[in-house]
């Protein structure tokens, strides 16, 4: 019996794939090896053949790509300037946080 892994990091589980695709295990052995391993959350059979299919493709990183999209504001400064001003007024509203913070949606 093995000891399960909880909370993979994607990147993990990519990886294994790759590996055990490279010693051409078919897809599905992947994915129950994975749920073994990683619990039955871990990745559905689909993606584990979707990710072969990249990696048989020639894809070589197991990280994601970069996004389109409205980057992020958030950073350590902007969360250690909320926590501060939160431990200043305890009944600091959402209100509150965007007038403060106008970089900051209204909608998050």
């Amino acid at each position: 019996m093995f000891k399960t892994i909880s909370d993979p990091a994607d990147s993990e589980v990519r990886s294994e794939i790759r590996f055990l695709n490279a010693k051409k295990v078919k897809p599905a052995e992947i994915h129950r090896q994975l749920v073994e391993i990683y619990g039955e959350n871990v990745m559905t059979d689909g993606m584990v053949r979707k990710w072969v299919r990249q990696f048989n493709d020639g894809r070589t990183n197991v990280h994601d790509e970069a996004r389109s999209g409205r980057p992020s504001v958030v950073n350590d400064g902007l969360v250690a300037k909320v926590n501060e001003k939160i431990r200043e007024n305890r009944r600091f509203t959402m209100r509150m946080l965007f007038d403060e913070f106008p970089q900051i949606s209204k909608t998050v």
